[in-house]
């Protein structure tokens, strides 16, 4: 009960507080953003994370093709003795 109040309570504040900063704070944020996405830095980080995420993918297929064989034809069974 007291997380749902706080939660209303957070929620109300922060839109109150949203709707007093108006449109100009909202234009102001979103120059930022577009500034930060321009960025080098984010760039960079951004090419890492999609190889990260790239590199995991591909991990887990490889960890289910060698479960499951080479992904085509039949599965095998599960043997489930070490």
């Amino acid at each position: 009960m007291r997380m749902k109040l706080a939660f209303g309570v957070g929620f109300g504040l922060g839109y109150y507080l949203g709707a007093m900063a108006g449109r100009e704070r909202y234009d102001q944020i979103n120059r930022v953003a577009r500034k930060v996405k321009r960025s080098e830095a984010f760039q960079t980080a951004e090419q890492k994370a999609k190889a990260a995420v790239d590199l995991g993918v591909e991990r887990a297929k490889e960890a289910v093709e060698g479960r499951t064989g080479n992904g085509y034809g039949t599965v095998q069974p599960f043997d489930p003795r070490p």
